[in-house]
C-alpha cells in the first residue's frame, strides 16, 4: 500500500491548526482547576479539526506539533502539553479506527448521532488512562504531593469529569466548526 505524500496546502494547513493550539494554550483560555492544575479549554479542538479535515496521520502531527510548540514557547506548559498530547490522542485514535472497523468515510460523522458511540467509549479510554497518570505523574509534578496523599485529595471522579466535559467540548466544537461552518470544504 502506497503511502500518500503531504500535499503543499495540507502541509500549511497543518501547521495552521498547530499554531492555533499552542496559541490558545499561551493565553490560556480557559477554565483551571484549583484542586489539580487541568484546564478545560480549547487547545485540542483543532487537532480534532484535523482529524475531521484529513483523517488520523494529520491530526497526529497537528496533535504532536502543536504540543511542541506548547513546549518550546511555554516551558512552564511541558507538563500541560504533554498530559493534552496523551489525553487527546486516545480520542482522535479511537474515532479513526472506528472508521476503519466500520468501513466508513470521515463524512460519516457530519451526523452527530454517528459520534456518540465512537465518542463514548474513547472518553472511557482517555479515562482509563489519565486518571493513573494523574496520580503518579502530572498531580505530583504540579503539587508535589505524592500520590496517595493526591488520591486522598482528589477523588478518581473529579478528574473523570474534567476529561469526560473537555472530551465533549473538543470534539462538539470541532464538529461545529467542521461541519456547521463547513470548514470541511478545505478536506482533502
Amino acid at each position: 500500500m502506497k503511502k500518500k505524500s503531504i500535499t503543499i496546502r495540507e502541509l500549511s494547513l497543518v501547521a495552521g491548526l498547530a499554531a492555533f493550539s499552542a496559541v490558545v494554550q499561551l493565553i490560556h483560555i480557559g477554565y483551571q482547576s484549583p484542586q489539580f492544575g487541568m484546564w478545560i479549554d480549547i487547545v485540542a479542538v483543532t487537532w480534532i479539526v484535523a482529524l475531521f479535515l484529513f483523517g488520523w496521520r494529520m491530526s497526529f502531527f497537528v496533535s504532536l506539533l502543536g504540543a511542541l510548540i506548547i513546549t518550546f514557547f511555554a516551558p512552564d506548559t511541558w507538563l500541560g502539553a504533554s498530559m493534552k498530547l496523551v489525553a487527546t490522542l486516545p480520542v482522535l485514535f479511537f474515532l479513526a479506527f472506528w472508521l476503519r472497523i466500520s468501513k466508513q468515510k470521515i463524512r460519516t460523522y457530519s451526523n452527530p448521532q454517528n459520534l456518540i458511540l465512537p465518542v463514548i467509549v474513547a472518553i472511557i479510554i482517555r479515562c482509563l488512562l489519565v486518571i493513573p497518570l494523574n496520580y503518579y505523574y502530572a498531580i505530583p509534578i504540579w503539587t508535589g504531593m505524592d500520590p496517595a496523599t493526591a488520591m486522598a485529595a482528589i477523588p478518581w471522579y473529579v478528574i473523570a469529569i474534567f476529561n469526560i466535559v473537555q472530551s465533549l467540548l473538543d470534539v462538539a466544537l470541532a464538529w461545529i466548526l467542521v461541519f456547521k461552518f463547513k470548514l470541511e470544504r478545505f478536506a482533502s
